[in-house]
């Protein structure tokens, strides 16, 4: 018992050493980001109130004026609720998606779903338009008839159709009681999360995760994103300035690009339909259109659409602060150049356009490590990766999608564009992601590489890596690692060498939102990893890190620590170099484990070499470089 007490008390102050370090959160956990913002729907039980807000969840407590929120991460089953209602009788919270699935939820947060109509195979519409309580049961008004919910057996009980001779003539109306009395009071509430559940490209630098609104609702007509700018620093939510439509006299929507000044962070570009802004601060700096600046309005079939269709789909920065714009869909100029001192120069190129007008959707632009200027025409007309030297001004169109096989590809969407640890160009397409190799970067004709993966049965045989796959954003991680993110299957973690498929997240088998997936972005001091889809952002934090180059005793450190007898998630250790090689030693000296880390991480399940979870102890991890000149040690205290 004394050695006990004895080692809580060292671990006290380990904690209180690494105070920050112990706050981590847990590799392999996700987390959501949701708007509950907009109020909808107010429904009271008991002391409580259980309020709908931008179609996310929260419960407030009327006693003590705390808030807690529900989103897929911590219980709910789904995204998107469209109506919400709270049976006395029951004592639950019923809760109805817009696809039709449906959580109960209790005054102790805990959620039952009862999934069977979701999941019902049904060419009717399941779409519920209304919801009534009565005793036990609730009634779903669906469009192709009505559902009765037994809410205290958390079952579908019966169906009616419309050609039943009990279906009423009319739908009920909502009961709006409770909004009404309450509203005033939710309306004093905020709970943590972004304004908008609305997200499309982002990037993360400077500890903060940059992200842009979206555009162009695809199928609605004359249907835009109202111009969104949300950056998050890691504890609290920045929303730019808003309605920007009436300090410059044109329309602020479908903000769909970002990129911030490294020579001053505060200084921010974003584009969107109808022209370029600047921000600083989170307010409008300048704004840029057709009436102020060389940038030209949007032109179909042969007819200019006039100031409000100024297409501006891709801004870059380059590490003078100078900023790089390209200007879709126009007349006269394609890629500009806005100087530091606040000059525009004009890079014109005549392979940017087709039949004399600027291609379609020009996005993606990024700088790689040789100071080339990459981007690519999101567009089925002409699609293409594009390299610009911004040195001599020449341009190196690529569109002719042919892999070392000798297979051409018919690419209708060339999506995204970056670059590996290696210096490698990864390309994402509808047809999957290719690869330029960096010998041959710059070049006027290159091969996109499709990477061949054994598939290990005994055979000769290799298949292409997410061959087929449409790949909407790619992110290279801390351990040079690639999250290859998709058009409606998720996203997929391969190893450095891109040989092995370590991860594949879908909303069925994780906490993913949704498996269409606008951008990816990580947090490599973290690693963090944030995906923006269509139903709202969220992330998962990885065992890969930026690796450092200083590996030291004031950098290298363990998390949870102590690792408690309730822990059962993996133990972190961070600060480490490249390729660094780890070995977890028990209290005698005895090897536990070993490996090598993912950037600067690496992570120990807390078991020895069988499979067993280790005793109560104090281990000692003993790192190294990858070429064993220099090591570490730190400790990690396990209680059981």
């Amino acid at each position: 018992m004394m050695k006990k007490v004895a080692l809580i008390a060292w671990l006290t102050a380990l904690c209180a050493t690494f105070n920050l370090q112990c706050l981590k959160a847990q590799v392999g956990t996700w987390r959501a980001y949701m708007a509950y913002h907009d109020v909808q729907q107010i429904c009271a039980a008991d002391h409580y109130l259980f309020v709908r807000a931008s179609n996310n969840l929260y419960q407030y407590n009327m006693n003590d004026h705390s808030i807690s929120t529900y989103d897929k991460v911590n219980g709910l089953s789904d995204t998107y609720i469209s109506h919400i209602a709270w049976n006395r009788q029951a004592k639950r919270l019923i809760a109805v998606y817009k696809n039709a699935n449906i959580d109960l939820i209790d005054l102790d947060g805990h959620v039952t779903n009862i999934a069977a109509l979701y999941s019902k195979a049904m060419t009717a519409d399941k779409t519920v338009d209304s919801l009534t309580i009565d005793g036990v049961y609730a009634y779903l008004y669906a469009r192709f008839g009505i559902v009765k919910v037994n809410m205290q057996r958390a079952e579908i009980s019966d169906t009616y159709t419309k050609n039943h001779p009990e279906y009423p003539t009319s739908l009920p109306a909502s009961d709006n009681s409770d909004t009404d009395k309450y509203l005033e009071l939710v309306k004093t509430l905020q709970p943590d999360g972004p304004k908008y559940n609305y997200f499309y490209e982002s990037k993360f630098a400077n500890g903060r995760l940059y992200t842009t609104g979206g555009y162009f609702l695809s199928g609605v007509a004359d249907t835009y994103y109202p111009g969104t700018v949300q950056v998050w620093d890691g504890n609290d939510w920045q929303v730019y300035q808003e309605r920007l439509d009436t300090i410059t006299g044109y329309q602020y929507v479908d903000v769909n690009c970002i990129d911030y000044d490294p020579t001053d962070i505060t200084h921010v570009a974003v584009g969107g339909r109808c022209g370029l802004y600047e921000f600083k601060d989170g307010r409008l700096l300048k704004y840029h259109n057709q009436q102020n600046s060389p940038l030209h309005g949007a032109i179909d079939r042969k007819k200019e659409l006039g100031n409000d269709y100024t297409l501006v789909n891709s801004v870059k920065f380059d590490s003078q602060g100078n900023l790089w714009v390209l200007n879709s869909q126009a007349e006269g100029t394609n890629l500009l150049e806005l100087t530091r001192d606040g000059q525009w120069q004009e890079h014109y190129q005549r392979d940017l356009t087709d039949d004399d007008v600027t291609l379609t959707s020009l996005r993606s632009m990024f700088i790689d490590s040789r100071g080339l200027l990459w981007f690519v025409n999101t567009n089925w007309n002409k699609p293409a990766l594009f390299c610009y030297d911004m040195q001599t001004g020449t341009l190196q169109t690529h569109d002719n999608f042919t892999n070392q096989d000798g297979t051409s590809y018919e690419v209708t969407y060339v999506y995204c564009v970056t670059e590996d640890m290696e210096g490698n160009i990864w390309v994402g397409t509808n047809q999957g992601p290719f690869m330029i190799e960096k010998s041959e970067v710059g070049q006027a004709s290159v091969t996109f590489q499709q990477v061949k993966v054994p598939r290990n049965d005994g055979s000769d045989y290799a298949d292409y890596l997410l061959s087929g796959v449409s790949i909407s954003s790619i992110a290279i991680d801390g351990g040079g690692r690639k999250w290859f993110c998709s058009n409606g299957a998720g996203a997929f973690l391969i190893s450095a060498d891109n040989m092995t498929q370590i991860a594949y997240f879908t909303t069925d088998n994780s906490k993913l939102l949704s498996n269409d997936i606008t951008s990816v972005s990580v947090n490599n001091q973290t690693g963090e990893v944030f995906f923006l889809t269509d139903n709202g952002l969220c992330s998962y934090f990885s065992d890969a890190t930026q690796a450092t180059d200083d590996m030291s005793k004031d950098n290298v450190y363990a998390y949870p620590n102590p690792v408690t007898p309730d822990y059962s998630g993996l133990i972190t250790i961070t600060g480490l170099s490249l390729n660094a090689d780890v070995k977890i030693l028990s209290p005698s000296g005895k090897l536990i484990a070993e490996g090598h880390s993912n950037g600067g991480t690496f992570t120990w399940d807390g078991c020895d070499r069988r499979g067993d979870r280790v005793a109560s102890g104090v281990y000692m991890v003993v790192t190294a470089t990858s070429d064993g000149k220099k090591g570490t040690v730190c400790k990690i205290a396990i209680i059981k």
